[in-house]
């Protein structure tokens, strides 16, 4: 029997910093203008603070499962109530 080597750069989930990349992209931009917009020390250690944490908190998602955000996104999909219907169709 033949085997077929899959590569893991093929199927496992982008990543940057150790987290999901569009979680890690948002709090920058959102540390980056609070620590800009506020232009004062204060601001600035707050927005340093925030995305040290918020990037320590998506590294631990992303080890747990690279997926969670998209999963999550769907579960908030879903309703609390489905009525039975007996098809697609039907009023």
């Amino acid at each position: 029997m033949r085997t077929i080597a899959i590569h893991r750069s093929l199927h496992r989930k982008t990543l940057v910093m150790g987290g999901d990349r569009e979680l890690v992209m948002l709090s920058a931009v959102i540390a980056l203008t609070v620590g800009v917009g506020g232009k004062t020390m204060p601001s600035i250690a707050a927005a340093i603070v925030y995305w040290i944490v918020s990037l320590l908190i998506f590294r631990r998602m992303a080890k747990e499962d690279p997926q969670m955000l998209q999963v999550w996104l769907r579960h908030r999909k879903q309703q609390d109530f489905y009525p039975a219907r007996s098809t697609p169709w039907s009023r």
